[in-house]
């Protein structure tokens, strides 16, 4: 039971940044706005939400500082988006191209600042939000063992957050506008709707959900940040892909790649696959090779937004 208890904590680990991220992706989608700049977001809000954390560790640590730390790296990826807002609503760019443009720039900033400051790039922290055993929860049998203990309070915020989403998107006035702006945008303007606000919105919550989803990557695996997050702003995209564009299937999806990271990440500790004779490579490449697979058989089912990367231009409906 200790290997099961095992694998599905190092799957929230993995799952619940996935999660995260990629319903702020779907927030911008259905809006109408591709942002495919999940990962330069997640790198600049990780970045800022540890730097802060390295600034504050001297005053206060545990929970509140995870917390507050959230918020910072939350602010800096909406920040951080609303470049690319404004060049997908307002200059009406190509929308790959702007988020291309943020996903080369976010890692190159960070290194620069970094190495400013500090002299180096890599960002050292000191983990003090780690939580052995959650009072009262963690002694429920089983459940306990496996959902409350040696768990960040990052898991708890994240299916939060995905709680929230779906109901957002599927019960209120907001989502249903959201929605419309990313099939029928024409449509929803000739009844009052402000497109250009509607979609603005969608692009800044999902930078402001990417920007915490680095932030949650990194916590629970790693001590360090080197401006890079591992390639999850893509994997994330490819959740998005695989879940439909739809909360119920998104956390669905995130929680299979978690599983998948999981064997390419955790493998040694897993008794049983620790003694098949496979390489260690072959392990790594698990989370990838998974992801082609997925979208190899599932691309022409897509159900996209039907305006989903198409400037709106007011004035030629």
């Amino acid at each position: 039971m200790s290997t099961l208890y095992f694998i599905v904590q190092q799957t929230m680990y993995f799952a619940i940044p996935l999660l995260i991220v990629a319903i702020g992706g779907m927030y911008a989608e259905r809006s109408g706005v591709i942002n495919i700049a999940l990962e330069g977001i997640m790198v600049m809000g990780a970045f800022v939400g540890i730097f802060f954390i390295v600034i504050m560790q001297d005053h206060m640590s545990g929970q509140g500082l995870l917390l507050l730390a959230i918020l910072v790296a939350g602010a800096a990826g909406g920040l951080f988006s609303l470049l690319h807002a404004f060049a997908s609503i307002n200059m009406k760019a190509d929308q790959t191209i702007s988020g291309t443009a943020l996903n080369m720039f976010a890692p190159a900033f960070a290194i620069f600042v970094a190495r400013m400051i500090q002299g180096i790039q890599q960002v050292q922290f000191t983990d003090t939000f780690h939580i052995a055993k959650v009072p009262v929860l963690g002694s429920i049998p089983v459940i306990g063992d496996i959902f409350f203990k040696n768990c960040y309070i990052t898991t708890y915020i994240g299916l939060l957050i995905f709680v929230v989403a779906a109901f957002v998107i599927n019960r209120t006035r907001f989502g249903l506008r959201l929605r419309a702006c990313g099939e029928h945008p024409g449509a929803a303007d000739s009844v009052g709707v402000n497109v250009y606000k509607i979609r603005y919105a969608g692009v800044i919550i999902s930078g402001v959900l990417a920007g915490i989803g680095g932030l949650v990557f990194v916590i629970p695996t790693s001590t360090n940040f080197n401006a890079s997050v591992a390639g999850y702003g893509f994997l994330a995209l490819a959740v998005l892909i695989f879940g439909q564009w739809r909360c119920n299937k998104i956390i669905k999806a995130a929680f299979f790649f978690g599983i998948m990271k999981t064997l390419a990440s955790a493998y040694s500790a897993i008794p049983i696959i620790k003694s098949l004779p496979i390489p260690n490579e072959v392990y790594k490449m698990i989370p990838y090779v998974a992801t082609l697979v997925v979208l190899a058989f599932l691309s022409k089912n897509s159900q996209a937004p039907r305006a989903e990367g198409i400037p709106y231009d007011k004035g030629s409906r």
